[in-house]
Formats: structure tokens, sequence, C-alpha cells
């Protein structure tokens, strides 16, 4: 049964409206709160074909003011690599050592960098990893030299996004206590991202729906047309 707080929150939206970004903000910051800072999220549901390889969409991006979130970064290095690792700010770096941390059920880390030359060792975790959404990808910028770079993207705000098989994305955008003006430019930052990557031979509408929600909160839909116009300001 839904708890009052929950009921509360879903009466202040009109489930048959499209609300412009700054509209639908303003709703989840004055819905009854939960316990904690909740996480506010972006939805959106796609126009593409994931089994088709020209249509998987999946990149990584550095929001403006970061998600609110401090990540716990695990780095496969060695040397002078390990070295600028540490200095970056990595929580782990090593090689075989985490590997067989990795193998018997460690997993208290949030990302996963790997220098090249190292891939042949870590795609062995293929199976640990890959499930969970860790594996180290060139794509995301997860598989680098400039470990320095990714470490410090990585605990400044960086989020990964990959399209699941019902073609929709989920993103962290930041924390409920965040002003309204930095949850929307974070917002706008992803939206317009996101209209970066239509494979050029899409026909038809690529944005479908976009939602934002908080971690306890009810879904609001956004005015598509709006919010990408905006994003394009």
């Amino acid at each position: 049964m839904a708890s009052k707080r929950i009921k509360q929150a879903h009466e202040m939206i009109d489930k048959t409206k499209r609300y412009e970004l700054g509209e639908a903000i303003e709703i989840l910051k004055s819905s009854p709160k939960a316990k904690f800072d909740e996480t506010v999220e972006l939805h959106m549901n796609l126009g593409v074909d994931p089994r088709k390889a020209d249509q998987q969409i999946r990149n990584s991006l550095v929001l403006p003011h970061g998600t609110g979130k401090t990540l716990r970064v695990l780095v496969f290095a060695e040397g002078e690599k390990a070295n600028e690792a540490k200095a970056a700010g990595a929580d782990y770096v090593g090689v075989d050592d985490l590997i067989e941390k990795i193998n018997g059920g460690w997993l208290d880390f949030d990302v996963v960098i790997t220098t090249p030359n190292l891939m042949g060792k870590i795609g062995r975790l293929g199976k640990v990893l890959g499930p969970r959404g860790l594996m180290p990808n060139p794509k995301v910028g997860t598989v680098t030299m400039d470990v320095s770079q990714a470490v410090s993207d990585s605990k400044g705000g960086k989020v990964t996004y990959r399209i699941d098989k019902f073609s929709n994305l989920h993103i962290l955008t930041g924390k409920l206590s965040f002003p309204s003006e930095k949850l929307k430019e974070n917002i706008l930052t992803i939206i317009s991202a996101i209209l970066r990557e239509r494979p050029a031979a899409l026909k038809g509408i690529f944005i479908k729906s976009i939602t934002i929600s908080s971690t306890m909160g009810p879904g609001i839909k956004l005015d598509v047309a709006a919010a990408t116009l905006e994003s394009k300001k």
C-alpha cells in the first residue's frame, strides 16, 4: 500500500499533462520529502532499435554541477600510471591483487578505469563486471592512458549511459537538494548530449518521451519538444 507521502506526491501531478522542465523540477522539489537526500533521475525512451549496431546509444559526459554523489574509483594501472591514478584521487589502484579480490566477490567500487595494455587481463573479469555496468570501455573513456583525467572526471560528476533492450536510458542528474537552476542545467546538458547521438540513418522520432523523477517520487513527463528546444539554447 502506498504511503501517505507517496499518495500526496502523485496527487500533485496531472498524468495527462506534459510539463515544462522548470515546472517539473519545482513539483519534484515541493513534493513531500523522504528522510534522505533523494537522487533525481532522467528517463528517456528513444525511437531506435538497440539490436542494430549503428543505433547503440552509449557514452558518458561530465555534468556541469556534478551528481552530488562521491564515486569510489578503481584503476587498473602499473608503474607511473598507477602513481598518476593515486595522485588524482583514485580509491583503489593495482592489477593482480585487485583482480583476485574481485574474483573473490569484492565489488565495493562504482567506476573501473584501466590502461589499454591491461585489457587482456581485465577482459577476464567481464562476467563479473559486465552485468553490473562496470566493465571499462574506450567509448566512455574508461580505457585510457590518461588515467589522471579519467579519475578526475569520475570524481567530478561524470555519468555514463547505455540504452537498454527496450530503448530506454536512465541517467543520474543530481540530488533533490540541488538548487533548481543547477538541476535544470544538468538535465539540459544531458538532453543536448543525447540529441547529438541521433543515428544518421534513423528515420522518424528520436526522443519519444522524457520523464524526471526522484528516488521515492512519481515520474513527471516532460514536453519533449520544449525540452529539446531549450537544450539547444
